[in-house]
């Protein structure tokens, strides 16, 4: 056992010693130039992505992992930590991921800088990790230092660092890095205890972003080059492969149970999973592989989404991406013996893609930037080292001059086109205005741009916008893009019934329906409508189909409740908002609304002061005391409970805030009110 140890050792020695000058031979100077080589990264990362300081949330994604989700957003809580392990969140089951944006909310509230400096924060300790992992690994110091480069400031990485809501890729790259430390020192000397410790990262790491199924995959290559664990005669290699795929199967089993987890989570709800024929997305995987190595040697006209061709791919790309890729891969195969680094680096960039590479389509994207993030240091390893290579056999002092200047010239170009690329990511409108410069067709950016004239109350652009993406999918008219057609038509719906177009706004909710029948949000937004209208019972059923197929929607379940009162069916109405409440407890509406029921009712059954003052007071506190309509339903509990005196005085208050914030209307009700309490009179509706 102890023969076969050393052995390896000497492999290893001897694939260093192939790939540059080892940093082990002078200790006291390598220390100071990876200090430098350390402040030199972190310089050029912050340099990059330091403006996102200032940058805004976007509109897409960030509502549904931060700003617009009440369990991220009010923090860490018992609740919320529960959640995150028990739900998935944005049909992805990544709990740390989740945990982090909750602890950036209770650290800074919904202001984008905190949470933006949390990225760049994280995306430097990785491109850390990964110059140090590498520079261990190989003895290369300066090859990794320029791996580590490339991966800080590639325009390809902006939109991993510089969105929000993909939190999950900058802090899985850390959990990976860490992982691989760990296997590395396992690797030199096997423990039981190591084995946990590598284990363990490997597990938080799918906690942060499932993609790293494919993490124990490029364990293996790591084995073949730079650990040498596998080589030698032909006769061991196969026990050797043998023994280290055997080593892996408690990693490959975790990989497993997240791929299990990942599938479960994204059936909750309407997907774009099955929505694209087989051969459509092989074609595109296949473009795309070829895609990703153009965009990495020329980023430029990069956009924050790519429409899928479809079917309208030429037949001669995908010939010719097939070529390439079988082409290179031979060609790497063929020179294994000599360059050990291509295999490593090569298959670790076909293999990590896999997940994202569209063969599972998840959303209709051609593909997309962020997907680069960790694949893509494959290819940098395979250049930066060949490069090298070059550089052993050109030894003299004015060759390595000119490799020095031209890497320092790339690594500039690069940060450049990344600190401009960083820069549409400022805001949405900024963004997508971007996106639709560079790309056409693209109705998710139109669809986008709509949503946010939509938000900022400018119908009339909005329309516009919803109108031009619907354009855009009635030329590709194919069933299979149902799901972005009933978004759409739910937001175009919602943008006319803004304006009181009531008749067209409701057909366009009811082509969303038709559309998707299993989309929750057009039943809700259809309702809505209907309510709007008059038409009572009609909205009812339409809620009540939405909660049939997102049963934990606090809204539906309040926007019933709202109507079955209207209706004076008040028993129902408070079985609903106390399913409401459930989902929601802290909800300021359906606490203040439930609050007045119990308080005011001329039922005398439907009455309770005692629940009607708890449920006054949490409203009042959830709104931090800021809405006299809230205290003013505080006043009424009270009474309800007998308390007039505490009575007078919350009405008193809600009168005078009523008065500072300029409501005569509601300021004269208080002051009727008042004149009731202290005739020790309660309110009746």
């Amino acid at each position: 056992m102890k023969e076969r140890q050393v052995s390896n050792r000497q492999k290893h020695s001897a694939a260093v010693s192939g790939s540059g000058s080892s940093v082990r031979s002078r200790p006291a100077k390598s220390l100071v130039t990876i200090l430098l080589v350390c402040l030199a990264l972190v310089a050029v990362t912050w340099a990059v992505f330091g403006q996102t300081l200032t940058h805004d949330f976007v509109n897409f994604d960030d509502h549904v992992y931060v700003y617009e989700n009440p369990l991220v957003a009010k923090g860490l809580s018992t609740e919320g930590v529960i959640g995150a392990f028990t739900h998935a969140h944005a049909r992805n089951w990544h709990p740390l991921t989740t945990l982090t944006h909750m602890l950036d909310c209770q650290l800074y509230r919904l202001n984008a800088s905190g949470h933006h400096i949390t990225n760049v924060i994280l995306h430097t300790i990785a491109v850390l990790l990964l110059f140090l992992v590498l520079g261990q690994m190989t003895g290369a110091l300066w090859q990794s230092g320029f791996v580590a480069a490339l991966f800080a400031i590639h325009p390809l990485h902006v939109e991993s660092v510089a969105w929000i809501a993909e939190r999950k890729d900058v802090l899985s790259a850390v959990f990976f890095m860490l992982t691989l430390a760990a296997y590395a020192r396992y690797a030199r000397g096997p423990s039981p205890g190591r084995y946990l410790l590598m284990a363990l990262l490997f597990a938080l790491g799918l906690m942060s972003k499932p993609m790293l199924v494919t993490l124990p995959f490029v364990l293996l290559l790591l084995d073949y080059w730079p650990l040498g664990r596998i080589g030698g005669q032909k006769s061991e290699v196969g026990k050797q492969l043998r023994t280290l795929i055997t080593e892996k199967i408690p990693l490959f089993a975790l990989s497993a149970l997240s791929c299990i987890a990942t599938l479960l989570a994204q059936r909750q709800g309407p997907s774009a999973i099955d929505q694209l024929p087989f051969l459509w997305r092989l074609n595109n995987a296949l473009v795309s592989y070829v895609t990703y190595i153009w965009q990495m040697l020329w980023p430029a006209r990069l956009a924050v989404f790519y429409p899928h061709p479809n079917d309208r791919l030429p037949l001669v790309e995908v010939i010719v991406a097939i070529t390439l890729l079988v082409g290179i891969s031979l060609l790497v195969i063929y020179l294994r013996r000599t360059k050990h680094y291509l295999v490593t680096g090569w298959f670790w960039y076909l293999g990590m893609f896999v997940p994202v590479i569209g063969l599972v389509q998840v959303g209709e994207q051609a593909h997309a930037d962020r997907y680069t993030y960790l694949p893509q240091i494959g290819l940098y390893i395979m250049i930066t080292w060949a490069l090298g290579d070059l550089i052993q056999k050109s030894p003299g002092r004015a060759q390595r001059a000119v490799v020095a200047i031209a890497a320092t010239i790339v690594i500039a170009l690069l940060s450049i086109r990344a600190f401009v690329q960083t820069s549409y990511w400022k805001n949405s409108e900024t963004l997508w205005n971007h996106a639709l410069a560079i790309t056409g067709e693209n109705d998710v950016a139109h669809n986008n741009l709509g949503f946010l004239f939509l938000r900022k109350g400018e119908l009339d652009q909005a329309i516009s916008q919803f109108q031009e993406a619907l354009n855009i999918r009635s030329r590709n008219s194919e069933s299979h893009y149902s799901l972005g057609a009933a978004l759409i038509q739910s937001n175009l719906g919602n943008a006319l019934a803004r304006k009181q177009l009531w008749d067209e706004a409701i057909d366009h909710l009811q082509e969303a329906v038709r559309l998707r029948p299993d989309y929750a949000d057009a039943y809700f937004n259809l309702g809505s409508v209907l309510f709007q209208r008059g038409r009572i019972d009609q909205a009812i059923a339409q809620w009540q189909k939405a909660l049939t197929i997102r049963p934990l929607d606090a809204e539906a379940h309040r926007n019933v409740a709202i109507a079955l009162r209207r209706q004076g069916r008040l028993k129902e109405a408070i079985s609903e908002y106390e399913q409401a409440l459930n989902i929601a407890p802290e909800d300021s509406v359906t606490l203040n609304n439930l609050a007045w029921i119990l308080a005011t009712s001329s039922d005398v059954s439907v009455r309770d002061g005692a629940r009607a003052v708890m449920f006054a007071v949490k409203a009042v506190q959830a709104s931090e005391g800021k809405d006299p309509n809230l205290i003013r339903t505080l006043a009424a509990a009270q009474a309800e409970a007998g308390q007039f005196t505490e009575a007078v005085v919350t009405a008193e208050a809600a009168k005078a805030l009523a008065s500072t914030q300029n409501k005569p209307e509601l300021t004269s009700r208080l002051e009727k009110e008042i004149t009731l309490y202290r005739a020790h009179v309660a309110l009746r509706e």
